[in-house]
């Protein structure tokens, strides 16, 4: 049986950052952040070359162990088949280890960016396919669910696979990061996690995580509340305590702040008037930055754009 046919054309996908959890709703939401990686891939007659510039280009592999390689061949497998050769430069600005969601831009750029340069590939491996098959690799759809579809998701896992719900944020909402420069890696932060948790706290996030969509996306002056998280980030304090007592000190100020994912970045969810004065409480050890919402997610862009 003859394999898929590739374009001759190189192709360009660009991802965004993304927060999990958002405090209540482990994972469960992502919001998609105006913080991009790029992705430019083209099928060669044989061999593999990856180039890498910006973030990781002095530690990431640039062989078949890359991230965005092994997506991309997951990706080939269930279109039917690989390419003889692959050239790929990544170009990274999503830092890594912080909790904004590096290693599903990755998947996601590299899936993406497979079914692209794949003819009919938008026919094989349809939105929801890419969704399941993006679950699979990064191991729960939180992250990877904002990055492809960009704006404020809530995913879940059914028995059918990966599953999610695209809400639009609220435009009076600005995101504003503190991103530290010392990594958690993420199975670091979820093993501090307990098996089990008080019924009251438990009881305590779901009607966070209820209010907070109804917050993010029609009513940002109920953020503070309804980012409340009693499940997971006074756990994982300990792995990260300057940004726990970042966040702290932030929503002491009456700033709706959380740890991004499984963190040490600090997300707050401000508004226009108050984001130049959230700016300046980043503290000593953190570079702060007001990004926009991305509402598009994973998308084809032109080569020279």
């Amino acid at each position: 049986m003859a394999g898929p046919a590739f374009r001759a054309a190189a192709v360009r996908v660009r991802v965004p950052a993304t927060s999990a959890n958002l405090g209540p709703g482990f994972d469960a939401f992502g919001l998609a952040l105006g913080l991009y990686d790029d992705l430019v891939v083209r099928v060669a007659d044989s061999g593999l070359s990856v180039d890498i510039a910006g973030e990781g280009s002095d530690s990431l592999p640039r062989d078949e162990r890359h991230l965005v390689v092994r997506a991309m061949r997951a990706a080939f497998d269930r279109l039917g088949g690989q390419p003889r050769g692959l050239e790929v430069v990544c170009a990274n600005r999503i830092p890594h280890g912080r909790g904004l969601g590096s290693s599903s831009a990755a998947i996601c750029a590299g899936i993406v960016a497979a079914r692209a340069v794949t003819i009919g590939g938008a026919h094989a491996l349809d939105d929801d396919a890419l969704l399941a098959l993006a679950s699979e690799l990064e191991g729960h759809p939180d992250n990877v669910a904002a990055c492809l579809r960009g704006n404020f998701t809530v995913a879940w896992t059914a028995e059918d696979g990966a599953r999610t719900i695209v809400l639009d944020p609220s435009d009076r909402v600005v995101p504003v990061v503190f991103v530290p420069a010392t990594e958690v890696l993420t199975e670091t932060a979820r093993g501090l996690l307990p098996k089990t948790v008080p019924l009251a706290d438990a009881a305590v996030n779901a009607g966070r995580a209820a209010l907070l969509v109804e917050a993010l996306t029609r009513r940002p002056e109920l953020l503070l509340t309804a980012t409340e998280d009693r499940l997971h980030q006074d756990y994982r304090a300990s792995a990260m305590p300057d940004s726990a007592a970042l966040v702290a000190a932030l929503r002491a100020h009456g700033v709706p702040a959380v740890i991004s994912g499984a963190g040490p970045t600090v997300l707050a969810l401000t508004d226009e008037a108050s984001a130049e004065k959230v700016l300046g409480l980043a503290g000593p050890g953190f570079a702060a930055h007001r990004l926009e919402l991305d509402r598009a997610g994973a998308c084809v862009l032109p080569l020279d754009g």
